[in-house]
């Protein structure tokens, strides 16, 4: 491996520190991914003829699904026996430990929830939610790496990231020249945020190009092929997140998105019964 050929990361994942509070990358950026997605659900909702105060009811939902989906996610998918034994840590958040297929479980719970008590038809929702999603999904793996958090497998590739700031942990030391050295490793949190906001572009524009031509389900399918398909494909770059996993062909990650693009799918090829019935009187 040659170690001149690499970019070093070592960003402080503190903005700053006043005394007890500390203002972080990931929670600024977090934030905005949910900021800038009322924003985005706003303009959605006006086009669609819907009042803007439903975002605010939606957006609560939303944040509360996101964080305790995300969490139970972490602490059941990729560490369940650390967690069974200590169940007080389960609610520790501010520990680190978010999972986005929780997450995607969360959301879903949360709008259906929302579409029930709102009388809206739940795909109708999702179809725009998962808009402003892929771009959340974006932010928040931008966070990641100013965490060097869910980092990559060691790359001698000259855009290759030197995470200082994992330091001596065993798990991350490669043997070089006869000794373990922290060494280069491929930005998968860049991969996957700039797949994720290219997904909420494709997304962004065939809403306000066919929106109202799609059949409901299809904006979601295409979401869920597009953001968990590249999941598959980035899990092969990445280091092993649950240990429990180690030595197996696939990771927890890839094991979680593969019925979810098979889902995606599903939704992106389903007749819905208008295409039916147009298919019966032809």
């Amino acid at each position: 491996m040659n170690l001149l050929q690499y970019i070093t990361w070592n960003v402080d994942p503190e903005i700053f520190n006043i005394g007890f509070f500390s203002l972080r990358w990931y929670g600024l950026l977090f934030a905005s991914g949910f900021f800038i997605g009322q924003f985005l659900m706003i303009k959605m909702y006006k086009n669609d003829g819907r009042l803007e105060k439903d975002v605010d009811s939606l957006t609560m939902y939303m944040l509360i699904a996101t964080v305790l989906g995300a969490r139970l996610g972490h602490c059941f998918f990729y560490d369940p026996e650390y967690y069974l034994s200590n169940p007080i840590k389960i609610f520790k958040v501010w520990e680190g430990g978010l999972a986005s297929h929780g997450a995607a479980i969360g959301i879903l719970t949360g709008l259906w929830m929302y579409s029930k008590k709102y009388n809206h038809r739940f795909l109708w929702v999702v179809d725009r939610v998962v808009v402003v999603v892929a771009l959340a999904g974006g932010f928040i793996r931008m966070g990641n790496l100013m965490n060097s958090e869910i980092v990559g497998i060691p790359s001698d590739l000259p855009w290759a990231f030197l995470f200082e700031r994992l330091g001596d942990y065993k798990s991350y030391l490669v043997e070089v020249n006869g000794q373990l050295s922290n060494v280069p490793r491929h930005p998968v949190q860049l991969y996957e945020a700039i797949t994720y906001f290219i997904t909420f572009g494709v997304l962004w524009k065939l809403y306000w190009s066919k929106g109202k031509e799609l059949a409901e389900g299809r904006l979601f399918g295409l979401f869920l092929v597009l953001v968990f398909g590249f999941r598959i494909v980035w899990e092969f770059l990445k280091v092993h997140q649950a240990d429990f996993m180690m030595g197996l062909e696939l990771r927890m990650g890839q094991l979680l998105s593969i019925p979810l693009v098979l889902a995606g799918f599903y939704f992106l090829l389903r007749k819905t019964s208008s295409e039916k019935k147009e298919a019966n009187i032809s």
